[in-house]
């Protein structure tokens, strides 16, 4: 009977610890070991034992449902703070795909001019300030901004002079577009704005390195294998609205229509050339009135025939040497006006760049005819901005810290204008630059 008793008791304590062990409350498991108790299916003993432990179960449960809170707790705050987190960058994610780029540029300027009667020297020093912000959209789209200094809005030059008893200097806008480039087909780009110059420039002698065109371009690139592909841009660009003052749709507007096609072939490992043609094709520059006004054409200027019209044709190249004890680039271009109403239509240049002792070296001569190309838009520091010109180009810089750097600019020009009145000189310009990038 006792044995009985023992086991009866054993096998109720462990019915006891195996209902313990499942969720239930603590009233129900104390009234269970009362009514075990009660009937004498345990001792004394066993009653305090079990009472302990399930005093101490309650507390373990306890602990655990706490620290479960807790856990929940930090479950969530973190789940918000993620949450948060992902809206702010979201909402900053613009910034971390813009990029800014700039420069600063010191310039001491000096320009003499043989055979002017009067005010043949200018001295005088000029700032150069650009800021842009280019900024990733989505995988297919980018934007670019950039405002820079100048004198005034002249399109050739973001030269600011240091004059005026320390006045505040002009910030203009002088970059602004959209550039698509989709998944679908690889190295396309369609741009629209006031864009960078979207052709490939081989001389300045028809487009100065500082003019923004606007309008609408596609550019492409193709590449054939190894390191030879072929590329090309077209573009339609609008100079002055309602040029004849006949009304404001496109075909009143003075436009330039731009082409241009070229391949880059990769010869050997150290001999790379660079070939292409473009043209320059511009509509209703005959009508030398702009707006219905008397003002003459702004096209036709800085040299050119009075009233003249333009089509430029031009082919230019670039040779690449390699293996050498330096570096060593040959470079050309030659354009001729279709358009032109003399024989003065025809303009070239050729060149060499190469790398010594740590200085860059960049030198060019150029024959430009009075009608080859058009004077509002040719190089604005080459015998004053005109046309019918020729003379020589040498530019030196040297690298004297990252992103820092010294160079000279000497233009030897014998002219044909220096102004609008005055003819046949020869105009010596040097330009001793500090630039910062960033």
């Amino acid at each position: 009977m006792r044995l009985a008793s023992t086991k009866t008791a054993a096998a109720l304590c462990g019915g006891l610890l195996l209902a313990m062990s499942v969720p239930a409350s603590a009233a129900v498991d104390a009234k269970l070991l009362d009514m075990l108790k009660a009937n004498g299916s345990i001792s004394q003993a066993q009653y305090a034992e079990l009472q302990a432990e399930l005093a101490q179960d309650q507390k373990t449960q306890q602990i655990a449902q706490q620290a479960q809170q807790e856990t929940n707790e930090q479950i969530a705050a973190t789940a918000k703070k993620t949450n948060e987190l992902s809206t702010f960058d979201q909402k900053l994610a613009w910034a971390a795909k813009t990029q800014f780029k700039g420069d600063v540029r010191f310039r001491e300027e000096t320009v003499h001019n043989d055979g002017v009667s009067n005010n043949k020297d200018q001295d005088r020093q000029r700032i150069r300030v650009r800021l842009g912000a280019y900024s990733e959209i989505n995988p297919q789209v980018d934007t670019g901004i950039r405002i820079a200094t100048g004198n005034n809005d002249d399109a050739r030059s973001t030269n600011q002079s240091l004059d005026g008893y320390f006045d505040k200097k002009s910030i203009w806008l002088d970059q602004g577009y959209v550039d698509y480039h989709p998944d679908f087909l690889k190295n396309l780009h369609v741009v629209g704005g006031k864009m960078p110059q979207q052709w490939v420039n081989m001389g300045d002698i028809i487009w100065d390195s500082d003019i923004s065109p606007e309008g609408l371009a596609l550019t492409y690139k193709y590449p054939l294998g190894g390191s030879t592909e072929l590329f090309g841009s077209a573009g339609h660009y609008t100079l002055k609205d309602n040029v004849d003052g006949d009304g404001v749709q496109f075909k009143h507007d003075l436009r330039l229509y731009a082409g241009q096609l070229g391949a880059r072939f990769a010869i050997t490992d150290n001999l790379k050339l660079t070939l292409g043609g473009s043209v320059y094709g511009y509509d209703n520059d005959d009508d030398i009135t702009a707006g219905g006004t008397t003002t003459p054409s702004i096209l036709a200027t800085n040299g050119n025939t009075p009233n003249e019209q333009f089509k430029l044709y031009e082919g230019f190249g670039q040779i690449d040497i390699g293996g050498l004890p330096m570096p060593l680039s040959l470079y050309g271009q030659y354009v001729t006006n279709k358009d032109a109403s003399n024989d003065q239509d025809a303009a070239w240049l050729t060149g060499v760049k190469t790398k010594l002792y740590g200085f860059a070296v960049d030198y060019n001569y150029r024959d430009v005819q009075r009608n080859a190309v058009v004077g509002a838009f040719t190089d604005s520091d080459f015998a004053n901005g005109f046309t019918g010109s020729r003379g020589s180009k040498l530019k030196v810089s040297y690298d004297i810290d990252k992103n820092f750097a010294l160079g000279a600019t000497y233009f030897m020009a014998k002219s044909d204008f220096t102004n609008a009145t005055i003819r046949d000189s020869d105009i010596k310009t040097l330009q001793l630059d500090a630039e910062a990038k960033f």
